[in-house]
């Protein structure tokens, strides 16, 4: 991996800002993540993440931090958190912004104990896919002190197929239809495909059932997207 992801934030964060990230799906075309987006502040974020933050509560987890926008505007209500991401260049990032946990790390990796663990922007895109879905929730609910909570959104992404083609992937049975190779290009360079996953609300819902995992929608969005709270049963 070459890591542009964190290479484009660390130089947003260097004020060496000068293009945006080209991101694409093996069933869409080419579109720009705009870099500033990813340094938003609280009132520019949509309202699931919003909602996220605003239940966010005790020792914090952000998974997947990228820029760490979410954790650092935890940390600045006076909340302990740890942010990680396997890109080093976001984490770099996130401590220039003034993160005071932030760490190189797959959660897989993460041993510590938290009362809110936060994923967010598709939380559950690293997954990776449907098989790989119940490792990640199952280590996760280990991480949860008693009475704890994960917070993670995901969208049902079924409408971005048409009629033909969604019948004929779920007939196949291949592949269940939220699983996406996802490519990344920045200043001409392309990234290796990434394998992303996004889950409709009943499949998430039976996942995190099987893994001992009470699920609650708190809110939809306007594009079939949702944030969900996930407790120990």
């Amino acid at each position: 991996m070459k890591d542009l992801m964190g290479l484009a934030i660390l130089d947003y964060q260097n004020g060496n800002y000068s293009e945006d990230i080209i991101t694409a799906t093996h069933i869409s075309s080419n579109d720009v993540l705009p870099l500033p987006y990813l340094f938003r502040e609280y009132d520019q974020m949509p309202l699931i993440e919003q909602m996220a933050l605003d239940r966010t509560t005790g020792k914090v987890l952000d998974v997947g931090c990228g820029a760490g926008s979410h954790s650092l505007y935890l940390q600045e209500k006076g909340l302990d958190v740890t942010a990680i991401d396997v890109s080093e260049g976001s984490v770099k990032a996130c401590l220039k912004r003034g993160i005071k946990k932030a760490f190189q790390k797959n959660v897989l990796d993460e041993s510590g104990r938290y009362d809110t663990i936060i994923s967010l922007m598709n939380g559950t895109g690293w997954f990776q896919s449907l098989e790989m879905a119940p490792r990640y929730l199952n280590h996760l609910k280990s991480l949860l002190k008693p009475g704890g909570q994960i917070l993670i959104d995901s969208s049902d992404i079924r409408y971005m197929y048409d009629h033909d083609a969604f019948e004929l992937i779920k007939l196949s049975r291949e592949r269940y239809y939220g699983e996406l190779e996802y490519y990344l290009s920045y200043k001409g360079e392309s990234e290796v495909p990434m394998h992303w996953l996004y889950l409709d609300m009943d499949t998430f819902k039976q996942l995190s059932m099987a893994s001992g995992l009470k699920f609650e929608c708190i809110t939809s969005g306007e594009h079939y997207d949702y944030l969900a709270r996930l407790t120990c049963q």
